[in-house]
């Protein structure tokens, strides 16, 4: 039984020596096998991270989309716009409006009421900490029947924008629709008429901000001061030293016709 085990043995190590090749392909599927379950292994774990970094950046999106947009302008007041209650007559109210960014700012006013109402710019472009103050106008319609208006509130309302521009750049309106997807609604501001005959530390606070914004209006209608050379004409320059030159030469020359 011994020697019949022996002889099987035999046998099979000579089919196996003359058959290499089984023990190879043997190996190689092995290999295969290995190598395939870590690439799977592999790839299934970068798309694991590739759809947890897909998620996250909607998440964030999504996050960002819910939170109020960052404030570029300071306003003061800051939801409402104070108009003296004087029925028949043009309104006037004032706003401050302060660069609180790190960039040049535009700005720009919006109303529900265009064909009553104007601003004083109605736009403009502001450097960082820079401030203006603006004058609002409103036409205040007298109530039907001339009956006393008890609610001193109105529709209209007005919106102001921010956009976030270069340096340089020049105001156009053109630029908050050009750039729509940046444009920021920074408040939207409600119409509240102003008692005259009862004083309130709101309407002694509107007659000094129209006094300084009419201030405001005086001094950028003055032309700024020349200090260069002055230009006569269009294109003649004509500078101070060749101006003293040409009095000198045309005195001699009078001088010199009287003494002939």
């Amino acid at each position: 039984m011994a020697i019949v085990d022996r002889h099987q043995r035999s046998s099979e190590r000579k089919m196996f020596s003359l058959c290499p090749f089984w023990h190879t392909s043997t190996t190689m599927n092995n290999s295969s096998s290995s190598f395939s379950t870590k690439n799977l292994n592999h790839n299934g774990s970068r798309h694991s991270e590739t759809v947890a970094a897909k998620r996250s950046k909607t998440v964030s999106s999504i996050a960002r989309s819910l939170l109020p947009p960052r404030r570029r302008l300071r306003l003061d007041p800051s939801n409402k716009l104070y108009f003296p209650y004087e029925p028949g007559t043009q309104a006037r109210s004032a706003i401050r409006l302060k660069n609180t960014s790190k960039s040049h700012v535009a700005f720009k006013f919006q109303t529900t009421a265009p064909k009553s109402c104007f601003m004083r710019p109605p736009g403009g472009i502001l450097a960082p900490g820079e401030s203006i103050i603006a004058t609002v106008f409103k036409f205040v319609e007298r109530p039907e029947n001339n009956e006393v208006q008890v609610d001193l509130k109105s529709k209209v309302k007005f919106k102001i924008m921010s956009l976030k521009v270069t340096a340089g750049v020049d105001y156009l309106p053109e630029l908050f629709d050009e750039q729509r997807d940046q444009v920021t609604i920074e408040r939207i501001l409600r119409v509240v008429f102003l008692d005259m005959g009862r004083p309130s530390p709101a309407l002694d606070k509107l007659k000094r901000q129209l006094a300084e914004a009419e201030a405001a209006f005086e001094a950028r209608k003055k032309p700024a001061p020349d200090t260069g050379p002055r230009v006569v004409g269009e294109g003649l320059v004509i500078d101070e030293w060749k101006e003293r030159r040409e009095k000198y030469l045309a005195r001699q020359q009078v001088e010199a016709v009287d003494s002939t």
